[in-house]
């Protein structure tokens, strides 16, 4: 599988950059992906904030943009 993005990457650049991955994010309960905040956070940073992991979410983001990109 090819990792698309990081627990680096930022929030800003997954949802311009894969906007495939917007579903994901949101289910996994980040519901502010427009905010100005999250534009400059990491992922990382992101899931520190809702209490998630971000090794498995880069994974289920990652898987995402793979299905539609290959």
């Amino acid at each position: 599988m090819n990792n698309y993005v990081t627990d680096a990457t930022l929030v800003g650049e997954i949802v311009e950059s894969y906007p495939e991955a917007i579903d994901v994010l949101l289910s996994s309960g980040m519901h502010c992906l427009g905010c100005p905040a999250s534009q400059a956070e990491s992922l990382a940073d992101a899931c520190a904030v809702h209490g998630l992991d971000p090794s498995t979410l880069v994974d289920s983001v990652n898987t995402k943009i793979a299905e539609i990109r290959g």
